[in-house]
């Protein structure tokens, strides 16, 4: 496997690679994305390349965590087979569930290994996509990703499809072939839940109406104080756990709008009916912790250490971290024995918790992806 990367921040940078890549991994800032000619030009200098990318809410390179740059990652494997699928919004209306199914079936499955998907982070449903791709895929193979960011803004996000064109309101998917490829994967958070169960009774989907009966945005609201005025950006530092059996392991709902008419919460995933939930705070350790975990996860079952890790970590976690982000990147590097590293801070992650699970909708988390060719 030959990996070379390259941080795009003008014009003025080079970006030459000393082999052709088959694949170009490619993360950045949602207006340089539009903007810049980067993209085409690797498109038309690498016409067999396929491009896997979106808009960020910060960018992974290496042991770094930037803003208003473009990652580029170009890879070149030796025994690996890598397809691509893509589906826009507009062909299946808006269907989360459809946009998953249709994206799956378009690829070859003998062989299948894994796959890593990047979405629209604002009009797709995760946990809807997810259910959708994973009831077209045989058991055996994997499936992580990330929901596309647009900083604090949430206004739009962008997907690098497969042929390098930059567009909205797309989903986009990278299959892997072959036995001589390792894949690991981890996701895990760290936030602490505090106060009481308190159950869902009005929800449709990914919109929360009542919580105990009373509205959902004006109890939300009682929660926050003085930081409410700031919604939806800072319902990132405080997002809620849900449950919705009691078998299940709770996982992590983040708002990504708010409506003052129907005192109504958008989730990038479900928010059922009768289900619990809690709000949660952050702690600066334990979501370091939270991220050494993931890459301990990510390495197991690996007979030798990673050559590449994808990373997607959420952009609550960065707010919070601030000027620590890094440290998060910096442990899992430590943790994979330095592997190549390329990533980006997402509106939502997608992943198995462990490897006896399947593939869900997470917030909040940092989640990881490694491979290694034999």
């Amino acid at each position: 496997m030959q990996i070379e990367q390259f941080v795009y921040t003008d014009a003025s940078t080079s970006v030459a690679f000393s082999f052709v890549p088959q694949l170009l991994f490619v993360f950045g800032n949602r207006d340089m994305l539009e903007k810049s000619s980067i993209i085409a030009h690797l498109s038309e200098q690498f016409p067999e390349a396929i491009f896997s990318g979106c808009s960020t809410a910060g960018e992974i390179a290496n042991v770094s965590v930037r803003d208003h740059t473009i990652i580029i990652t170009g890879i070149l494997f030796e025994n690996t087979l890598v397809k691509s699928a893509k589906i826009a919004l507009n062909e299946i209306q808006f269907s989360s569930v459809e946009a998953g199914r249709q994206l799956v079936e378009q690829f070859p499955k003998e062989g299948l290994r894994h796959i890593f998907v990047v979405s629209d982070g604002l009009k797709v449903n995760g946990t809807d996509l997810v259910k959708g791709m994973t009831e077209g895929l045989d058991s055996e193979v994997t499936l992580t990703g990330g929901l596309a960011g647009d900083g604090s803004h949430f206004q739009k996000t962008v997907i690098v499809e497969p042929d390098g064109t930059v567009t909205t309101e797309s989903v986009a998917a990278v299959g892997f072939y072959g036995e001589s490829l390792s894949i690991g994967f981890g996701s895990r958070g760290g936030w602490d839940s505090f106060g009481l169960d308190r159950r869902v009774t009005r929800s449709k989907e990914n919109i929360l109406f009542e919580i105990d009966g009373e509205p959902a945005l004006d109890l939300y609201k009682s929660f926050l104080g003085d930081k409410a005025k700031d919604l939806p950006a800072s319902g990132l530092l405080f997002p809620l756990s849900m449950r919705d059996s009691e078998d299940r392991a709770p996982v992590v709902r983040t708002i990504l709008g708010i409506n003052e008419m129907d005192k109504s919460l958008t989730f990038a995933g479900d928010i059922p009916e009768g289900s619990f939930v809690r709000l949660m705070k952050a702690n600066n350790d334990r979501l370091i912790t939270g991220a050494e975990e993931a890459a301990h996860a990510a390495s197991e079952g690996l007979k030798n250490d990673p050559e590449f890790a994808l990373l997607v970590s959420c952009v609550g976690r960065k707010l919070v971290l601030k000027q620590m982000v890094e440290e998060e990147v910096e442990c899992v590097s430590e943790v994979l024995a330095d592997p190549v590293i390329t990533g980006f801070y997402s509106y939502g992650e997608l992943a198995p918790f462990n490897r006896n699970s399947l593939c869900e909708l997470h917030n909040q988390t940092m989640t990881i992806t490694t491979f290694r060719e034999s």
